[in-house]
């Protein structure tokens, strides 16, 4: 059941990566590709009706993680507590930005908003995850024993330019698709600008945590793969292929962080000390009752939301 719980947990945060990467796409690059009100109002009304459905994953994770290993919790939210914080706390701003620039007079404070509220966790959810499977210090009670200042170490700084060079490019290729005009052709510059970038940075990251585990270097290679074949076909103007390719090369990149990962939650830096799904889980009974509820009501929250993208599947025009 520990390994079960530890692989729909990989499966949460692949969802969240794949769809509110797009969101965080969509608002770092809003003042790259709109010129006007009007293109920005569009920009946002691309992902206007999904953003906050998107976020729904990032809960049901956190949730999933307090009941089925309630000890990985724990040590991840005390040791990465500043981190976390600046997330909610940028997530926050996000959302009150979508929600209040068609209520104000002046949306240029509410875009800045919407910007700085993308940027962040693009950027700290790299971080924190390099952090996660690269090891940080933890004692024998498996607190964490660093500070602030362990967590930002050269290889989390690549991880966090490596998902924010991945988010903004998924999220280029996102508004070629759901855009026409001025506003899909500038999109499109932009991923052709931010592909190859991504993919040497990306690709430069995943190398560098390495495993030795071969199922971690045939995900990577697929990963690396999506990448170029995205690139390839917003070079050829397959904006739905484009953002395939993108939305594989997420998919990719979380399962090779939590394939590195297994069998270990929290790996810490002295072996003896780490988390692992057995010592971190709940009990077996806990783990059952989850898994029943997970089996009832996942299929209905997958449905509602593939009707909500289908509803809102055609292209936004710009004025």
């Amino acid at each position: 059941m520990e390994t079960i719980w530890f692989l729909l947990i990989a499966v949460l945060w692949t969802g969240y990566f794949v769809l509110e990467g797009f969101d965080f796409g969509v608002g770092i690059l809003m003042p790259f590709v709109a010129r006007d009100e009007a293109q920005r109002r569009t920009v946002v009304q691309t992902i206007g009706p999904v953003w906050d459905g998107n976020e729904v994953w990032l809960l049901v994770a956190g949730g999933a993680t307090f009941a089925a290993f309630p000890e990985w919790y724990a040590t991840l939210f005390s040791g990465f507590y500043l981190p976390l914080f600046l997330i909610l706390l940028a997530l926050i701003l996000r959302g009150v930005a979508l929600e209040y620039r068609n209520k104000s007079d002046s949306q240029k404070g509410w875009d800045r908003a919407f910007f700085w509220g993308s940027l962040g966790p693009a950027v700290l959810w790299g971080v924190a995850f390099a952090n996660i499977v690269a090891g940080v210090p933890l004692d024998a009670d498996h607190e964490y024993t660093g500070t602030l200042f362990t967590l930002l170490n050269p290889f989390a700084l690549l991880g966090g330019v490596a998902t924010l060079l991945l988010f903004a490019s998924h999220g280029a290729v996102f508004l070629a698709l759901r855009t026409t005009g001025e506003l899909r052709e500038r999109a499109r510059k932009i991923a052709r600008v931010l592909g190859p970038l991504t993919i040497v940075v990306a690709a430069a990251f995943l190398v560098l945590l390495g495993s030795d585990k071969p199922a971690y270097w045939v995900i990577t290679g697929v990963a690396a793969v999506a990448l170029v074949a995205s690139l390839l076909a917003t070079v050829r103007g397959r904006d739905g292929w484009a953002f395939t390719g993108s939305a594989l090369a997420i998919v990719g990149l979380v399962a090779a962080l939590f394939t590195s990962l297994f069998p270990n939650v929290m790996p810490a830096l002295d072996p003896a000390n780490s988390l692992t799904i057995t010592n971190a889980a709940s009990s077996p009974y806990t783990l059952t009752v989850m898994t029943w509820v997970a089996v009832i009501f996942t299929p209905i929250v997958l449905i509602y939301q593939g009707w909500t993208y289908w509803v809102f599947r055609r292209r936004l025009t710009g004025a």
